[in-house]
């Protein structure tokens, strides 16, 4: 409901790292090697996630991202360590080992034992992707550092808190206080979701943003009456653009910003060290962006717009007036608490991280899922992290 452009500094742990290198090995200039395995896997993964049933309904995407990017770019570090590495530090890694190899048979995997149900698939993935490389020892040793860095990494997160039943909610029972909402009422989501231990945050609540304001404050009474008139699903306020953009941005927003990087790394003709590291950036930031944000979400317990607006009579505030039959332009409301907000924070820290690495100014295009054939044109990252929060008021979000 309301706009929260903090920046979580998620990223920190990447951060205080050796500069940007521009050289490559002979290996990722190889024309024989056009693709790029970091996006390759990337997309891979956005096919699974997107693939109704296949990413369980209590574990957030953002976590199995963070672990495949963070596998990729450890076992590609380990072989030429130019920078510091997420986790794992494996001794007596040969330098002649095939880094293609080694991100390969990482990604596949992390991705067989986070998806069981696709390893048919995965498993084909990988053999023709080792098939572009020849059968010799760099190969061999690339795909045992693989091996070596997944099953690390996958220890590590065995106990992270991301498989623990998630508490069931209880409303409250005060103005203000969430409340499942209409049309399904489906239980509140991912309760258990601030306990997951961060990737590289110190503590859930590191960077936790101050409370709602108060529902008798004049900027509640701004943005209540903001979100109610453009966000109605039969506004007579909203015009057709912003009826596009609240619509076009539905969906999972930590795919878009994936989307995004892989048109950024493919732009700038990243090279395989270069994409690991900006995708273990960006998805690292995502994961512990997600982690913070349902612990915020889950300390306030602030009410949907779609509440809000009907029960507007039980707020105290005689400059809201209730409407009980109001519903979102977005029927379906997310079910989870509305501050702060989701996509304002996953899109900040995906435009955070994209800028870092490449600068903000960058002339794009991003297509949705939600609405086919429509495409939003973009010349800067931080453009289009605004356009993406903007769209929750104006789907009534």
């Amino acid at each position: 409901m309301f706009r929260i452009l903090a920046t979580f500094a998620s990223i920190s742990a990447f951060l205080q790292v050796a500069p940007l290198a521009n050289a490559a090995t002979d290996e990722e200039q190889n024309p024989a090697q056009p693709v790029n395995s970091v996006i390759e896997w990337n997309r891979t993964l956005l096919a699974i996630v997107r693939t109704p049933g296949a990413q369980p309904a209590s574990i957030h995407s953002t976590r199995n991202f963070a672990i495949l990017h963070a596998a990729i770019y450890d076992a590609v570090n380990n072989i030429e360590p130019r920078f510091s590495p997420y986790l794992v530090h494996l001794a007596d890694v040969p330098r002649s080992a095939s880094k293609i190899a080694a991100a390969d048979e990482a990604a596949h995997d992390v991705l067989v034992f986070l998806y069981p149900a696709f390893q048919v698939s995965l498993d084909t993935e990988l053999q023709q992707d080792l098939a572009q490389i020849p059968d010799n020892e760099r190969k061999a040793q690339g795909v045992a550092v693989g091996q070596a860095v997944a099953g690390q990494l996958l220890a590590a997160r065995s106990a992270d808190g991301a498989n623990v039943a998630p508490p069931p909610y209880v409303p409250g029972n005060q103005p203000g206080d969430y409340q499942l909402t209409p049309p399904n009422f489906a239980p509140a989501d991912f309760t258990q979701w601030a306990q997951v231990t961060p990737f590289a945050l110190e503590r859930a609540d590191q960077f936790r943003p101050g409370p709602p304001p108060a529902l008798i404050s004049a900027l509640y009474t701004e943005v209540f009456n903001e979100v109610k008139s453009l966000g109605f699903i039969d506004s007579t306020t909203r015009t057709a653009e912003p009826t596009e953009i609240g619509r076009f941005w539905n969906g999972n927003i930590q795919d878009f910003w994936n989307e995004i990087g892989q048109t950024a790394a493919l732009h700038h003709h990243l090279n395989l060290e270069r994409s690991a590291r900006l995708f273990a950036l960006l998805n690292v930031s995502l994961a512990d962006t997600t982690i913070a944000f349902f612990e915020a979400k889950y300390t306030y317990n602030f009410w949907r717009p779609v509440t809000a607006v009907r029960l507007a009579g039980t707020d105290g505030n005689p400059q809201t007036e209730p409407d009980p039959t109001w519903l979102p332009l977005s029927t379906r409301t997310a079910p989870d608490p509305s501050y702060p907000g989701a996509h304002s924070a996953i899109s900040k820290a995906g435009a955070t991280v994209l800028s870092f690495y490449f600068g903000d100014e960058f002339t794009f295009d991003v297509s949705s899922e939600s609405l086919a054939g429509v495409t939003r044109h973009f010349t800067s990252f931080a453009a289009a992290a605004e356009e993406a929060g903007l769209s929750r008021i104006f789907a009534g979000q």
